[in-house]
């Protein structure tokens, strides 16, 4: 599978560190040309002169998914640069958990403008790419980062998990408008991961447990989910995974 990517272009966003960072070094490695979007500019560089190094392709966008207009141009940057993207890694999020009696109104809205309003903003700005790439190629993926908080109930989680929980039936409803126009969509929900997400958490009884629960069990590495990325993109154009649910091994749920 070494090349099994070779020809396609593929956009990441939240690619600054983490799982959008190592999944834009792995599908460059599998031969995808890749456009890394993220806010920290010296972050993308230093990634895209990794890439580069290893004999890849990258193009380095600095823009806020918050930001239509940003993302709109991003979208027009990738058209221009690579003729347009086939393959969407739609990554980048937040996590600020709180008990929500503590009515932490501003990180409520941080969770839900990163979380589901950039989402759909880079949605609406690379659609009509991955369309246009399903018509003449055959395929094109359009990748969704949720999390097993879609699933389960975490106490203190409630608007991170309600954010993860629309990422994921947004995903199942997209597949009903895109997959007659052989845009597969999927959604993958991690378990516990090791990134900067957890770096964000400041409440302390939440960032003891989140320390307590890695010294209990093995946590995913964000190259785990680079790994699930490249295999889903790469079969044949007739499987879609809908929602990949992926968990370390010592995780119940």
């Amino acid at each position: 599978m070494s090349n099994s990517l070779t020809g396609r272009v593929a956009v990441i966003t939240g690619a600054s560190s983490g799982i959008g960072a190592a999944t834009a070094e792995h599908l460059a490695g599998l031969g995808a040309h890749v456009a890394v979007l993220a806010r920290r500019a010296d972050r993308l560089t230093d990634l895209v002169a990794r890439i580069e190094k290893d004999g890849g392709t990258a193009l380095a966008i600095a823009a806020d998914v918050t930001d239509v207009a940003a993302v709109r141009a991003a979208a027009d940057q990738v058209a221009a640069e690579f003729g347009g993207a086939d393959l969407l890694f739609n990554n980048a999020g937040v996590m600020l958990p709180a008990p929500i009696d503590e009515v932490t109104t501003d990180q409520w809205q941080q969770q839900i403008d990163l979380n589901i309003t950039g989402l759909m903003n880079v949605i609406g700005a690379f659609v009509p790419q991955l369309v246009k790439a399903g018509t003449e190629r055959g395929v094109a993926d359009l990748i969704n980062t949720s999390s097993i908080g879609a699933q389960n109930p975490y106490p203190s989680f409630a608007v991170y998990c309600a954010t993860k929980a629309y990422v994921t039936q947004l995903s199942k409803q997209m597949r009903a408008d895109l997959g007659s126009k052989n845009v597969r969509v999927a959604a993958i929900e991690p378990g516990f991961t090791t990134t900067e997400l957890q770096s964000h958490v400041t409440v302390p009884g939440i960032t003891d447990w989140l320390e307590d629960a890695k010294t209990q069990l093995e946590w995913l590495t964000p190259g785990d989910i680079a790994e699930t990325v490249g295999f889903i993109a790469g079969l044949p154009p007739r499987v879609n995974f809908q929602q990949i649910t992926i968990m370390p091994t010592g995780q119940a749920s």
